[in-house]
């Protein structure tokens, strides 16, 4: 069996982590969710990271019990590749959403053709990707140590104006409550405001992906999935809080960056440069892992069976260079479909990705489950590291993505629609494993000889 390199340093591992989780949904997607929630957007974040808090200890806890697994991608025949072609679909679209993402910014500063540069960021990526697995750690590394570093210092400046420090007013934290309470739009718009912000807060999965290249994968998800909660508490939840605390919530305008915002009402001049500037790492960062995790995931699909064989090639570094290309051109056809039809293909494709993650999530509680079951029906001790209060919290996992969609169905308009389309999406993966699935069953039928009737019984 082909073995992919385990060039990934620990340092490399962490921010792969911490990148995965800090993309333009915060820079700029969360101007949205503030605006259509108010501060108690905060809850909505609290809400949505515990759940993927709780994702990532199954994941911990599945690493350490099955160290020979690499990722979920590998937990089961049905399992593995309905989850893993679901994941794999997922990023594949993330590909040319990002490239786009970037090429806009670019294009404001450049004015050269939006396609043409994206095509351009795909060339960059592809050849990061096709040089190492630890070239792209490297990359990845300084993305996200520019977007922490970012974050960092804003926290810092808007917890002094919020102190009252730098402001002239003094303390800020009235904004808080002053402009319709702390919960303007009811305690159901906190509900709704969690659903909003659940997919700007998936990638931390990222980790398990990324650690099959490190010396320790097991150790490296388990550490990883027992901190991120650090992360989202500091990152989003901080973040937030500091933005609704310096800034009145009813001036936040969807679609423009609200740190941009609450940096402009700290008398900053350069925040609208700095921002544009942090916010195409933010989206270089994810078209990178995005490339990577693509990659990655159909290399071990292929490596099952479950995807063309020809994908299981490595070259000399040990990297699956058909894979990498494999979505260098789907991400190519991507940018140029949304090009010439953004109302049409490339909206449909966008669409079908829009819940995967939550089934993809809910296919790992179901496996982690399935799983510690299986160890107790056989007598075998915990592993080391176990999910917190087992059963309880597991389900309350699976019942907490349940109400993701359920809110999802009952949302009219875009929300909705993204439901019935990745519904679509799975249907199709669950009936091409049951498809393929015949097919190896008949394969196999041919090539073994039948035996003879007191060897069969």
């Amino acid at each position: 069996m082909s073995e992919l390199s385990r060039s990934l340093q620990p340092r490399h591992v962490t921010m792969i982590s911490i990148g995965g989780i800090i993309g333009a949904g915060l820079f700029v997607g969360s101007s949205a969710s503030i605006a259509a929630t108010g501060p108690a957007i905060v809850l909505s974040y609290a809400i949505t990271g515990t759940l993927v808090l709780l994702v990532m200890r199954m994941l911990a806890e599945m690493a350490v019990a099955l160290p020979a697994v690499r990722s979920f991608t590998e937990l089961g025949p049905w399992a593995g590749f309905v989850a893993g072609w679901l994941y794999w679909y997922f990023w594949i679209i993330v590909v040319p959403v990002e490239a786009i993402a970037g090429a806009t910014i670019l294009h404001g500063w450049l004015g050269l053709p939006t396609w043409l540069l994206g095509i351009v960021l795909m060339a960059i990526m592809t050849a990061v990707n096709l040089m190492s697995a630890r070239s792209y750690g490297e990359f990845e590394f300084w993305f996200a140590s520019i977007k922490v570093a970012a974050i960092l210092v804003f926290i810092a400046l808007a917890a002094a104006f919020a102190l009252g420090f730098t402001s002239p007013t003094g303390p800020t934290f009235a904004n808080l409550t002053r402009y319709g309470g702390f919960v303007p739009k009811g305690w159901l718009s906190v509900l709704a405001g969690a659903v909003t912000v659940y997919f700007s807060l998936t990638g931390a999965e990222i980790t398990t992906i990324a650690a099959a290249e490190s010396r320790e994968p097991a150790r490296a998800v388990a550490r990883l999935g027992s901190s991120v909660i650090v992360r989202i508490l500091t990152f989003y939840v901080g973040s937030v809080l500091l933005i609704v605390t310096v800034v009145p919530w009813i001036e936040v305008r969807p679609g423009e960056s609200p740190f941009t915002l609450a940096l402009a009402t700290m008398h900053f001049r350069w925040a609208s440069v700095a921002m544009s500037a942090i916010i195409l790492t933010a989206v270089l960062s994810c078209l990178n892992s995005a490339f990577y995790v693509c990659s990655r995931v159909l290399f071990v699909l292929a490596e099952h069976g479950d995807a063309p064989q020809w994908l299981v090639q490595l070259n000399a570094r040990r990297v699956p260079t058909r894979s990498v290309w494999m979505g260098s051109l789907a991400g190519v056809t991507g940018i140029l479909a949304a090009i010439a039809s953004p109302q049409t293909v490339f909206a449909f494709l966008v669409n079908a990705s829009g819940a995967l993650m939550v089934f993809v999530y809910m296919i790992v509680a179901l496996a982690q489950i399935r799983l510690r079951r299986a160890r107790e029906a056989h007598g075998e001790p915990e592993p080391a590291l176990t999910m917190w209060f087992f059963p309880w919290t597991s389900y309350a996992a699976l019942a907490g993505m349940a109400a993701v969609l359920i809110a999802m169905a009952l949302t009219p308009g875009e929300m909705s629609t993204e439901l019935h389309v990745s519904v679509l999406a799975l249907a199709v993966a669950v009936v091409a494993y049951f498809i393929v699935d015949a097919r190896r069953g008949a394969r196999s039928t041919r090539r073994t000889p039948a035996a003879p009737p007191a060897e069969r019984s």
